[in-house]
């Protein structure tokens, strides 16, 4: 994942759970879900500004 191995990706996870607190993760990640989805979907539609 991006050239990361595990022990980083449970710093960065550790330090999220620290900065934003358990309760506010889920939220972050559906949002984040969300904006890579439509990220996607703009990728793959043709240009239509043409």
């Amino acid at each position: 994942m991006f050239g990361l191995g595990w022990t980083e990706v449970t710093l960065i996870i550790a330090i999220a759970l620290l900065i934003f607190g358990p309760k506010k993760l889920p939220e972050l990640g559906n949002s984040l879900g969300k904006m890579l989805r439509g990220f996607k979907e703009e990728i793959k539609q043709p240009d239509e500004d043409n």
